[in-house]
């Protein structure tokens, strides 16, 4: 058995199989845990979703962004675009949005010493609070109430953590922390707006990455992330980064997170 955690795939269904042919993944006994952010722009995000759902009891996936944006524009909230709308279309649409609002934003496993998250976890965070705010948000994503929920997360993001604040406010930035989260200040403010890789000059304005901030509240376990193409293949005592930019002209990435040696397996991407 092996256990392989992989970066965004982004409806890059070829460079996808490519990578589980060169990894020799066999759904009866490897695991795969997948970073979010499955679809959009790819060409193959509906061969992706139809796959990853026909291997579901083999597959950890937390969402990311983008598929947050697909269920979103399911309910019509949000416009479509060429490379979902074939997921919108298809006579699975039903079930695989159903599935996409029972997957997690927060996988935790205390055996391998791993937790994954798509952007990662708020500084503001202990695991103990970043696994009852993730639950906060899963439920609402599987409520009867998920259109007007979902409306509301589509509004402009907090950057600050307030426990006080309104119960709309708490999830909005639970969501962004989650799933869009790069960069923050001194403070713990986090900044969506720069979305490059980490230089010096930003540093001197006070943004760092989010796992550099001072103060962060600790967590025993390695996070995986992705979302953070700019910020590429990344890897020390506490996280590792797996977005490598197959979209744009880079690879798609995998590694053994099972042994000592984290293995890393990567292909080109052809974004089919």
């Amino acid at each position: 058995m092996a256990v392989w955690a992989i970066g965004d795939i982004q409806g890059c269904y070829g460079s996808f199989m490519e990578l589980l042919e060169k990894i020799a993944f066999n759904p009866e006994v490897d695991r795969l845990w997948i970073a979010g952010d499955l679809v959009n722009r790819g060409e193959g995000s509906l061969e992706t979703l139809e796959y990853l759902y026909s291997i579901r009891e083999s597959v950890e996936i937390v969402l990311g962004n983008h598929d947050i944006t697909l269920i979103a524009a399911y309910y019509g909230i949000k416009k479509s675009n060429p490379t979902i709308d074939p997921i919108l279309e298809s006579l699975e649409a039903k079930k695989l949005i159903d599935w996409l609002r029972g997957l997690k934003f927060l996988h935790v496993d205390y055996h391998l010493g791993y937790c994954m998250a798509h952007a990662g976890i708020s500084p503001e965070f202990d695991l103990g609070m970043a696994m009852e705010y993730a639950k906060r948000i899963e439920l609402q994503l599987q409520s009867d109430t998920v259109e007007v929920w979902l409306k509301s997360m589509f509004k402009e993001g907090n950057k600050y953590f307030d426990r006080v604040a309104t119960p709309v406010d708490i999830d909005k930035y639970i969501v962004s922390s989650f799933t869009r989260m790069r960069y923050c200040y001194g403070d713990h403010r986090l900044d969506f707006d720069q979305k490059g890789s980490p230089t010096e000059a930003l540093r001197e304005k006070g943004l760092k990455p989010w796992f550099e901030c001072e103060n962060r509240k600790e967590i025993d376990l390695k996070i995986i992330f992705g979302h953070w193409s700019t910020l590429g293949f990344h890897h020390d005592t506490n996280v590792l980064s797996l977005d490598t930019g197959c979209l744009w002209g880079g690879e798609l990435t995998a590694v053994r997170i099972d042994t000592v040696d984290t293995e890393r397996i990567q292909v080109f991407c052809n974004k089919s």
